[in-house]
């Protein structure tokens, strides 16, 4: 998609952002109010291990309303639905509707898979997987009746590629590109459209792991311009998008064309033999749903 997209408003349209106290959530919520959207800042103000609490979500108002927009505070947890379905009864009543969700909410409890306690490996998936889904399931039927809504997940390329000592993030942040490809197809009649970014950026989250000229070159407002485009009205859909620094990527999900086996080849030692051609990424594609994969199969069972 290109072409000359002209100015990207959001006058009319009420969107909330979860997490949106400090770092990337906070950029999101200010960039999205001075183009011209309501927003509901939610935060539940804790450090970044979820525990504790602050006012920082009425800082971010306070900024907001300063600047001359919209907006109002919210401290529920992603992890409370009934929460969740509170904040967008307020915003709906406030303000018309729900257009836009950006769920940003996370947390971090890093330790090697050796070290972790299964209370922490939860507590993360819960946060960042069922928190999101908690939002967007309170959100879902109020964009449905409108028919329109844009959702962004939060994923990472932890989620996408793995990194050490964090099993617990990675799980949640996959789960999360997963639900983006069911919730856009499903919400593609009513106009839903759902996409995952892949942010890399200097915030609380990662202040002591960045050392601080990248901590500067990673800022925030770095990675805001993705966000804002694909919660916009021109947003594609069902896109995974990396952005950090000023950098955007695309990621995808790919699959290969692959071997059947038949025969005393359809063993292990047969998969073994023919690991190459498994592998191969020639004429690799990008299913666009799960049958997908049934129908490439079915192909070759007949081509055979």
């Amino acid at each position: 998609m290109s072409g000359n997209f002209g100015s990207i408003r959001f006058d009319g349209k009420v969107a909330i952002v979860t997490g949106a106290g400090g770092g990337l959530g906070r950029e999101y919520a200010l960039e999205l109010a001075r183009r011209g959207a309501k927003v509901v800042v939610n935060d539940l103000g804790g450090s970044r291990d979820g525990t504790g609490h602050s006012d920082a979500a009425l800082k971010v108002v306070e900024e907001i309303e300063a600047a001359g927009g919209t907006a109002m505070s919210n401290g529920g947890s992603v992890t409370d639905y009934d929460q969740m379905v509170e904040m967008v009864a307020k915003a709906s009543e406030a303000w018309g509707g729900v257009h836009i969700l950006i769920n940003n909410a996370g947390v971090l409890r890093d330790k090697s898979f050796a070290k972790m306690e299964p209370a922490d490996f939860k507590f993360v998936v819960d946060v960042h997987l069922n928190g999101s889904a908690n939002a967007t399931k309170a959100v879902w039927e109020t964009m449905r009746a409108q028919n329109y809504g844009r959702i962004l997940m939060t994923a990472s390329s932890t989620g996408l590629y793995g990194n050490f000592g964090q099993a617990n993030y990675g799980a949640a942040k996959l789960g999360l590109a997963g639900l983006t490809k069911t919730l856009a197809i499903e919400g593609a009649k009513n106009n839903i459209r759902v996409n995952t970014i892949a942010p890399t950026a200097g915030t609380r989250m990662t202040q002591d792991i960045f050392p601080e000229e990248a901590f500067k070159a990673f800022s925030p407002d770095k990675v805001a311009p993705a966000a804002v485009f694909l919660v916009s009205e021109d947003a594609p859909t069902n896109m995974i998008v990396g952005a950090g620094a000023g950098v955007f990527q695309a990621a995808y999900v790919t699959l290969t064309q692959g071997a059947l086996l038949t025969g005393d080849d359809l063993s292990a030692e047969g998969v073994a033999a023919h690991w190459d051609s498994i592998i191969d990424r020639a004429g690799e594609i990008v299913p666009q749903s799960g049958s997908e994969q049934s129908m490439t199969i079915l192909t070759k069972l007949q081509g055979r």
